[in-house]
C-alpha cells in the first residue's frame, strides 16, 4: 500500500479538552484585532470557529498542516511539505498518479501486466475550524508476472492448449 498522509502533532486532539462550540463575537473581535483586521467583521460570526471556517481568522492547524509520503518509491513528498487546503486535492491526486505510473513502468520493465490500479483519496475534518480537507491518499496495484519456468504453469499451458485447439474452427462445406 503506497500513499501520502498529513503529518504532525495536532494540539487539539492531545491537549486539554477544548470546547469550540461558541466563543462569541468578542473572541472573534480579539482575534481580528490581533491580526490587524477590522473588528467590524466580528458581529457576523457567532464563534471563533465559524470565523476560521469562513477564512476571516487564520486557522493555525490548516496553516501548519504538512504532507509526507510513507513509501520507499521515487515520488514527490519524500520530505514533509505544506500544501494549501485549496490545492491539496489536486496535489494528492497527482502524487498518487505517480505511484500508478511507477507500477506500469515496473510491470513493463519486468514483462508483467498491471491487472488493477486503485487510488483512494482520504478526507478528514479540521478540529480547529471544522473545514473538510484532503488528508491523504493510498494506491493499490496488482501486477501479474509471467512465470514460464514454473513446471505447473507449463503443464497448465499445455492442458489449456489441448482443450482449446479447434474451438474456433469453422468447417463449412
Amino acid at each position: 500500500m503506497l500513499g501520502i498522509n498529513s503529518v504532525g502533532q495536532n494540539q487539539y486532539l492531545n491537549g486539554p479538552s477544548l470546547d469550540l462550540s461558541n466563543y462569541g463575537s468578542s473572541k472573534v473581535a480579539d482575534e481580528l484585532k490581533a491580526e490587524g483586521k477590522s473588528t467590524d467583521l466580528a458581529k457576523n460570526y457567532a464563534s471563533e470557529r465559524a470565523a476560521k471556517r469562513a477564512g476571516v481568522i487564520v486557522c493555525e492547524t490548516c496553516a501548519s498542516r504538512k504532507y509526507q509520503d510513507g513509501s520507499d518509491e521515487q515520488v514527490s513528498f519524500k520530505s514533509a511539505q505544506h500544501i494549501s487546503p485549496q490545492a491539496a486535492a489536486a496535489r494528492v491526486r497527482g502524487h498518487e498518479a505517480e505511484h500508478v505510473s511507477n507500477a506500469y513502468d515496473k510491470a513493463k520493465e519486468k514483462g508483467g501486466k498491471v491487472l488493477n490500479a486503485t487510488v483512494s483519496i482520504h478526507t478528514a475534518v479540521c478540529p480547529e475550524c471544522g473545514r473538510t480537507y484532503v488528508s491523504g491518499g493510498t494506491t493499490h496495484t496488482q501486477i501479474k508476472y509471467p512465470n514460464e519456468e514454473n513446471p505447473y504453469q507449463k503443464n497448465r499451458k499445455n492442458a489449456d492448449g489441448g482443450l482449446l485447439a479447434g474451438m474456433n474452427f469453422d468447417a463449412e462445406v
